[in-house]
């Protein structure tokens, strides 16, 4: 496996299914991990933490940028340093998992009749989060001259896949990778876009085209431990590919398929 002992990573949006995934993986590799969110708990950290690592919660509402900005003075302040930050906080989920507050929406509706607000929240906690968080952390990473940026996006953002707010929130994510790099390259700060593929909490049986959340952290484990990393920086990497490429497997052993062709 991967070793981060001594760096330090944050996971924004930590608190479930991929983000607390991301953070378990680099937990096991050894990092401190501070992770973000707006219902995150000490008994989280402390169960993120079981693997490896020390992992701290820090509640965080991404779309207050005062917030944010106290976070990553709290990094700072405490550690001197951030190796590792993933942007992984998203609110474009939020009227599927609330469906008593949001009766009769449906994902797969054309952009006509989606609200206007399924806009805001994938943009807002989505696309607007991660610049504002990557803002706050490139000032660290460029003054210890090192770093990796990862930006949690997804295949829609190449294709369309189910509706039409989604699919411009991950290609405008891809983007925002892809140019952070062009302006991080000379400050050896790496940035990417990282494409889970069908992420399920808890894998009950080995799955050709399904992953858990802990193997797309062991992915950034494996991305952040790379002393080459600066040669895929800008580029869209693939949970699944990587694993091949590193040779990390998920929780039951196996190497999941890519989900998608790029």
């Amino acid at each position: 496996m991967f070793s981060l002992e001594g760096r330090v990573a944050l996971v924004t949006g930590g608190t479930r299914s991929v983000g607390r995934g991301i953070a378990s993986g680099l937990s096991e590799a050894g990092a401190v991990v501070y992770i973000t969110g707006r219902t995150i708990t000490d008994r989280i950290a402390g169960q993120i933490s079981k693997p490896g690592g020390r992992a701290i919660a820090v509640p965080c509402d991404h779309e207050n940028d005062d917030e944010v900005k106290a976070v990553f003075e709290r990094i700072k302040r405490d550690e001197g340093r951030l190796d590792v930050l993933v942007n992984n906080a998203w609110g474009g989920y939020r009227r599927l998992r609330n469906r008593k507050a949001y009766p009769g929406y449906k994902w797969k509706d054309p952009f006509w009749k989606q609200p206007v607000a399924v806009w805001d929240e994938m943009h807002s906690v989505g696309v607007r989060s991660n610049y504002i968080a990557s803002a706050f952390a490139a000032p660290m990473m460029i003054e210890q001259g090192s770093g990796l940026i990862v930006c949690i996006s997804f295949y829609a953002g190449r294709k369309y896949l189910g509706n039409v707010s989604y699919g411009v929130a991950k290609a405008a994510t891809d983007r925002l990778a892809r140019d952070m790099a062009v302006e991080l390259e000379p400050h050896g700060v790496a940035s990417v876009s990282l494409y889970p593929g069908h992420v399920i909490d808890r894998k009950p049986s080995p799955k050709p085209k399904r992953e858990s959340a802990r193997f797309v952290g062991r992915a950034v484990a494996a991305l952040a431990s790379d002393p080459e990393i600066m040669n895929r920086s800008g580029e869209i990497q693939v949970v699944a590919e990587l694993a091949r490429e590193y040779g990390f497997t998920d929780i039951d052993g196996t190497q999941p398929e890519p989900l998608d062709v790029l």
